[in-house]
């Protein structure tokens, strides 16, 4: 009989049949060309943003097809006429990207094949952003994660200076960028079909329908890491027209650090949801609570975004700080080896070695209730070998954690368990400082007057403008 699982208040719960963690764009670009390759019904991606003109293997082909992403999915819906492949974008997101010269992507349905059909999400909230980064193969095989295909995405676990494989379509070097997402196959990829199909359908009032069998699809490249296990799917979904509030995301996650015994570790872009926040420091109150690990950017992308958020995040970390009475907290930011930052836009929690949550959603309030998100999450004690499953949770925290700190995985381990600690091991491990403490900042009235305002960072839909000054320090 199996235990009572956070699994059971996702909105949906299915088999896997395999599902690997991707980590960095390199190998999600790679992996998500050589599946697409192989579709042969459908192909849908449902994404914050997509940028025509970036190359899928900047550092060579090692598969067929056109390098740039747009002039790839026409090539390939030439060669199958009767693949379709659907494309939905954030609307507002298109009016920044015509700014920077992605005229091709917005053209791509009119100068393409007709079997390549671009649509624009609005079905969303005033100020809300379609912000899911979901890839659906043939209704076999899925991408979900925190990676957009769009400029600046690309990058390797080593994070090099300047790499001049890394640089916008325009030229110009790019910073070190870490991200994270998943390929899954399987009965659930049927439901992450459902999420794309729905959500398509919002937003253009067109149904697609579901495809018939189709042969399983897996990127060769991409080594499976977990086999038969349990997922489930969190989404968020803010209330607009005759679509109710959806918070499923917001509730899991909340659950999953209530429910940790010993250890979160988590990657994300934000720290900026005081409901995520509080949760934390109630667990580092705690005498025998979790350890927990946030690992970050050192800012947030972005005048405004930096201005906003990372206001927030200096708040939350104060009010952190001052709970953690018992030396069970760090907040980090990685840089690589000549000691520039590497932007941090992952969303990965893992409690324990039984809980592994990765997908779009950040630590602020946007992400769980205005915005639209979607999440996976596995459940070690749902597989059919939880021990087994247990020790590949904690090898991804371990490949993660080696990442960040310039070490191996085998190093990681050890430090671990000589250390009975993840925070003794990272500060044993650390010591090139690739991983450096944020921690809260003063700050001025212009920021104390932003932070935690629902101008940028709206809770739920509703008129931002109406609470600006809602919160006190």
């Amino acid at each position: 009989m199996r235990d009572n699982s956070l699994l059971d208040a996702c909105w949906r719960r299915s088999r896997a049949d395999r599902l690997s963690l991707l980590v960095n764009g390199s190998d999600y670009f790679r992996a998500a060309k050589e599946s697409m390759l192989l579709a042969r019904h459908s192909i849908y991606l449902i994404g914050w943003d997509f940028d025509a003109r970036i190359a899928l293997e900047p550092a060579g082909p090692t598969v067929p097809g056109p390098e740039k992403i747009g002039k790839f999915l026409n090539w390939l819906a030439s060669e199958r006429p009767d693949l379709q492949i659907r494309l939905l974008k954030w609307d507002i997101g298109t009016i920044k990207s015509l700014g920077q010269g992605e005229i091709p992507l917005f053209f791509l349905d009119r100068m393409g094949p007709s079997n390549v059909c671009l649509r624009l999400d609005g079905a969303h909230p005033t100020m809300a952003a379609h912000h899911m980064k979901l890839v659906v193969i043939d209704d076999v095989t899925a991408f979900c994660g925190g990676i957009d295909m769009t400029a600046g995405r690309w990058d390797t676990s080593e994070h090099k200076e300047k790499d001049e494989r890394r640089k916008s379509p325009w030229g110009r070097h790019l910073p070190p960028w870490h991200d994270v997402t998943t390929c899954i196959s399987g009965p659930v990829v049927r439901d992450l079909a459902d999420v794309a199909r729905q959500r398509w359908l919002r937003a253009t009032g067109e149904n697609l329908d579901g495809n018939g069998y189709a042969e399983p699809v897996w990127p060769s490249s991409v080594p499976v890491q977990f086999r038969n296990v349990d997922i489930g799917i969190a989404r968020t979904i803010g209330a607009y027209k005759d679509y109710p509030q959806v918070s499923e995301i917001e509730r899991l996650t909340l659950s999953l650090i209530a429910n940790a015994k010993a250890s979160l570790y988590i990657e994300n872009q934000y720290l900026a949801s005081r409901k995520i926040a509080e949760a934390i420091a109630e667990r580092l109150k705690e005498p025998d609570g979790p350890e927990i690990v946030i690992v970050m950017p050192d800012t947030a992308d972005g005048w405004l975004e930096a201005k906003a958020m990372d206001s927030a995040r200096s708040r939350l970390l104060s009010l952190l700080e001052k709970a953690d009475h018992h030396n069970r907290f760090r907040a980090y930011y990685p840089v690589n080896e000549h000691g520039t930052p590497i932007y941090v836009h992952a969303k990965v929690l893992i409690a324990d070695a039984r809980y592994l949550k990765v997908g779009s959603a950040n630590f602020n309030n946007r992400s769980m209730g205005f915005d639209t998100e979607c999440d996976v999450v596995l459940d070690s004690l749902q597989a059919e070998n939880p021990e087994d499953v247990e020790t590949k949770i904690l090898a991804c925290r371990a490949h993660l954690l080696a990442e960040h700190l310039g070490a191996t995985t085998k190093r990681v381990d050890a430090a671990i368990a000589e250390c009975q600690s993840l925070v003794a091991a990272i500060e044993v491990l650390n010591t090139q400082g690739r991983l450096r403490k944020v921690e809260a900042e003063a700050l001025s009235p212009e920021e104390e007057a932003i932070a935690e305002s629902d101008l940028v960072d709206p809770e739920k839909p509703k008129n931002p403008w109406s609470t600006l000054f809602r919160r006190s320090a």
